[in-house]
């Protein structure tokens, strides 16, 4: 069964270490981490290889979204590669998140979440990520 990838590539106006620091910190990630008018009630991230994070995204009607995972790869201010699974659900997909300075006040980010059973289930995942990724430059460009 041929997998689906989601690739999607934005540019910030905030120096590499700020923008990677908005991944790796649990405090920051509960700032920006869930698409729309959902909040991060709590996240724990422990960035570094084999160490794991949890991210609660709330629904405004208190629905709770869980995803967890495990970093394989953390190369600071350069690279992120975790597993990516809904707790709950039984699929595991990966995500690899490259961190590029174009110059010393702006990044190229670019992620790409592979391994999605159905195009419906990449696409679902790219709106989330896409306006996860809107709230990140509002929180970065501050």
């Amino acid at each position: 069964m041929e997998t689906q990838t989601l690739t999607l590539t934005e540019r910030f106006a905030a120096p590499v270490d700020r923008v990677f620091g908005a991944w790796s910190d649990s405090e920051q990630v509960s700032r920006w981490f869930a698409p729309g008018d959902m909040r991060v009630p709590d996240a724990s991230i422990d960035c570094r290889p084999g160490g794991r994070y949890r991210v609660v995204m709330e629904d405004t009607d208190g629905t709770q979204h869980i995803v967890t995972g495990e970093y394989r790869e953390v190369v600071d201010n350069e690279r992120l590669a975790f597993t990516w699974q809904w707790e709950g659900s039984e699929v595991v997909t990966f995500v690899e998140v490259d961190f590029r300075a174009i110059d010393a006040d702006n990044t190229e980010l670019s992620v790409v979440h592979t391994l999605f059973e159905t195009e419906e289930q990449r696409d679902l995942h790219g709106q989330g990520w896409g306006a996860c990724l809107a709230k990140l430059q509002n929180l970065t460009e501050s």
